[in-house]
């Protein structure tokens, strides 16, 4: 059977139409696709990107707020970033800041299925630490 049939999908929201019904697109999961998204470089490069790029919260830092705010994003076929939402927050500066520096991703290799660019959603958190 062909892999397509067991690739498992999600609707992401994505706002709203004129009339204010609810828009969404359907992507694939990260773990069900042939070949995964990848930032440039791999890993070891997004974490780079992620520490260079992060503005620590002035206020949470001096208050002494730490943790990982949790967001899930898609890379589109094209390799852009969109979608980018917090899961699971710390505070709300935090989590400001860390839809920020996902939204701002340069372009991943799209995930693939079959070959074929497509859609997936992709769950990374950022750290947040004094």
């Amino acid at each position: 059977m062909p892999e397509l049939l067991f690739s498992q999908t999600c609707r992401v929201k994505a706002g709203h139409s004129v009339e204010g019904v609810k828009n969404y697109i359907e992507v694939y999961e990260y773990d069900f696709v042939t070949e995964k998204p990848s930032f440039p470089g791999g890993d070891r490069l997004l974490l780079s990107y992620i520490n260079s790029t992060r503005c620590y919260p002035e206020d949470a830092y001096k208050r002494g707020i730490e943790g990982k705010v949790t967001c899930s994003f898609v890379v589109n076929k094209d390799g852009s970033i969109s979608h980018v939402r917090v899961l699971r927050g710390v505070e709300p500066s935090l989590n400001k800041e860390a839809v920020r520096i996902l939204s701002r991703m340069p372009l991943w290799m799209p995930g693939r299925l079959e070959g074929e660019a497509v859609p997936v959603r992709v769950v990374r958190s950022v750290a947040f630490r004094k």
